[in-house]
């Protein structure tokens, strides 16, 4: 008696988790709002204030790590913001917009994206690019908002 006790306890337990977890489509397309929000918010604060603004949708975790156009492994989140840093001191203005974007939600803290942004960028010379970027990567739901996760990018020019 006392094993058919814990296990139906056991799977109470794991149903309610389950239950809690599970997102219907009106709570779905919620949460893709506000990750499109999110990414537009990020796109204009890059465009006002340049690469060093993406700090603040970055999560400094030690769970954080990207793998940028051109690179074989994924960096970690110091890496990444050498790079950053780095990168900020030859760019004059910077521009991105989704050509397409794919946001799947997996839970209330948890969403994963996928899609092609256009990037039109100027170098302290004065120099125009425009370029494309597939991106996919994991979002995480923070105090402060949804932040990168993780992910990876590749230029398709």
């Amino acid at each position: 008696m006392k094993r058919i006790w814990i296990t139906s306890l056991f799977f109470i337990v794991i149903f309610n988790s389950y239950g809690q977890q599970a997102l219907n489509s009106e709570h779905k397309e919620a949460i893709s709002l506000e990750i499109k929000q999110m990414f537009k918010d990020f796109h204009k604060d890059i465009t006002k204030n340049g690469l060093m603004s993406e700090f603040k949708y970055l999560d400094d975790s030690s769970d954080f790590f990207w793998v940028p156009p051109g690179y074989k492994k994924a960096l970690d989140f110091d890496t990444v913001k050498n790079i950053l840093v780095k990168n900020s001191k030859t760019v004059n203005f910077i521009e991105f917009s989704w050509e397409s974007i794919k946001i799947v939600p997996l839970t209330n803290e948890i969403a994963t994206y996928s899609g092609v942004v256009k990037c039109v960028q100027v170098d302290t010379a004065h120099n125009p690019k425009t370029f494309k970027i597939i991106e996919s990567g994991t979002l995480i739901k923070r105090k402060d908002g949804w932040k990168f996760l993780n992910g990876q990018s590749r230029s398709l020019n």
